[in-house]
């Protein structure tokens, strides 16, 4: 028995969920109902297409959240009004005039960027939060310099009134992890008494540390309906996955018993059987370092990885029995398959795997449900 089919085109594709993401967005607003929301969108919206979903989530939002000036200008383009932070703030003194004319908000965190902000000439003051390391130690200013840098902020005439405050956890999905309630009250102490809006709470903050919601909270990956716990999945928490990715079979063989499949020769039948394959690899995203056994989704049950991840294809074993066939769906994460089990198998995080979908792999977006795009 052999089947091919040599003319597909476009066979792998993500299906993107707006009503998943909807869903989502309602969930963490509940979880936080005195704070705003500050939707972030970094990574092409974590890899779901930032300008789609921004235009899903405006309804919902208060604000979005981005690393780069890039991304905020592709929001503006696609027509979002919103306010636009740079969590990364800018990089040279060059992007402040762009950040003025297109209404952006920069996070500071380095003495650099408060000299680079002095030494400007801008047409109008800056909307700025003020970056505090609370215990990360990545970006922000240490408890004892916040007050020389906000002081400088503060004189600085680029500047706009109102400035805030926002620090980042480190460990707020270890929920045992006593650095988490240390950098909560670090925050607390160093913005006592200062009249600037907070926000601490990024996806885990805001599902698990409601102590840290303050005025802001900042949510993400949860957005998308994959949990910010390896250990649990975003269905677990409520959340609906919101990228299906699929494939096409396109290729059923038989394999005799011994017989090796794939590069390296990795993965030997220890009986006759069927192998699909499955027109996606790690050129498309899908990780090479999956293991034999991953589980893909085809027809209604799992079927587990055989044999190494190729560019553009990957193999399964469809049993003796199987009924599969060319032009079958596949599904290798969605509703049907959480993306955070295979995750855990290629010790990573489903960020790293829904970031990671190359460009060659469509995004299909389905039709929102107009009784859905309503704000709450």
């Amino acid at each position: 028995m052999m089947s091919d089919l040599s003319t597909m085109t476009n066979a792998a594709r993500a299906l993107i969920d707006p009503e998943a993401m909807v869903h989502n967005i309602q969930v963490m607003r509940r979880k936080a109902p005195n704070s705003k929301v500050m939707t972030v969108v970094k990574s092409d919206g974590y890899g779901h297409g930032l300008a789609s979903v921004a235009t899903t989530l405006a309804p919902f939002s208060d604000a979005f959240g981005v690393a780069r000036v890039e991304e905020a200008l592709t929001l503006r383009r696609a027509g979002i009004q919103l306010p636009i932070v740079l969590l990364e703030g800018f990089y040279e003194a060059d992007e402040l005039p762009l950040l003025v004319t297109h209404q952006l908000t920069a996070t500071v965190h380095c003495k650099e960027q408060v000299a680079m902000l002095t030494q400007a000439s801008l047409s109008e003051p800056l909307p700025v939060w003020l970056k505090v390391d609370s215990g990360m130690h990545r970006l922000g200013f240490q408890p004892e310099q916040v007050p020389e840098a906000l002081a400088a902020l503060n004189a600085c005439d680029n500047v706009a009134a109102d400035i805030g405050f926002l620090s980042h956890f480190g460990c707020a999905d270890e929920l045992d992890n006593p650095i988490t309630q240390a950098q909560i009250d670090t925050f607390i102490q160093v913005t006592e008494g200062l009249s600037g809006e907070r926000s601490l709470a990024a996806s885990s903050g805001t599902l698990f540390w409601p102590q840290s919601h303050f005025d802001w909270v900042r949510p993400g990956i949860c957005l998308y309906g994959i949990s910010s716990r390896i250990e649990l999945t975003g269905e677990q928490l409520g959340l609906k996955p919101a990228m299906r990715l699929t494939s096409r079979v396109m290729a059923v063989r038989e394999l005799k018993a011994g017989e090796p499949v794939g590069y390296g020769a990795r993965w030997r039948s220890s009986r006759d059987t069927l192998i699909g394959v499955i027109a996606i690899g790690y050129g498309d995203g899908y990780p090479r370092s999956a293991p034999d056994g991953t589980p893909v989704w085809l027809n209604g049950r799992e079927v587990p990885l055989a044999g190494r991840v190729s560019m553009d294809m990957i193999t399964v074993d469809l049993g003796p029995d199987a009924t599969d066939k060319v032009g079958d769906e596949a599904v290798l994460w969605g509703p049907e398959l959480p993306v955070e089990r295979i995750a855990r198998l290629v010790d990573t995080i489903g960020y790293e795997l829904v970031c990671q979908v190359t460009g060659r792999v469509p995004r299909q977006y389905l039709a929102l449900n107009a009784a859905d795009d309503a704000a709450v």
